[in-house]
């Protein structure tokens, strides 16, 4: 079911910063920022070779990664993301299987412009998966 590896999403307290260390220590390419107030975060993307990394920042205290910053204050990994062919085929496999979808089991449109969903960490060894379709 699950394709390639996307990207793996860093929750940070501050988006500059953070993309600063990126391109200074590591000569990374770094993406313009970008507000998705529908998921209560900006993001940038690093460009690697093989995949992207998301480095996600809260807008505002109801924000999700500000739920998570409480907990780990100086940041963190806070998901992955696998891209499938068909996401509402994906959906209904999991769904079947006992899996729990997060965002009301319906996709939304995340960073990229395409549908996805989230799946339950408790479902997945503690682990946030988004589900993007290709």
């Amino acid at each position: 079911m699950i394709g390639r590896l996307n990207h793996v999403a860093i929750a940070v307290p501050d988006l500059e910063h953070a993309s600063e260390t990126y391109k200074r220590s590591l000569g990374a390419e770094v993406s313009e920022p970008l507000e998705l107030p529908e998921h209560g975060v900006r993001v940038v993307f690093v460009s690697l070779t093989n995949t992207k990394i998301e480095l996600l920042e809260p807008l505002g205290v109801d924000s999700p990664i500000s739920k998570f910053l409480t907990k780990s204050p100086s940041g963190g990994i806070h998901h992955v993301c696998y891209e499938v062919d068909d996401i509402y085929a994906a959906r209904d496999a999991l769904v079947k299987d006992g899996a729990r979808i997060l965002n009301k089991n319906d996709p939304v449109i995340g960073a990229h412009g395409k549908p996805v969903i989230f799946l339950n960490p408790k479902d997945f060894n503690g682990v946030l998966i988004e589900l993007e379709q290709s």
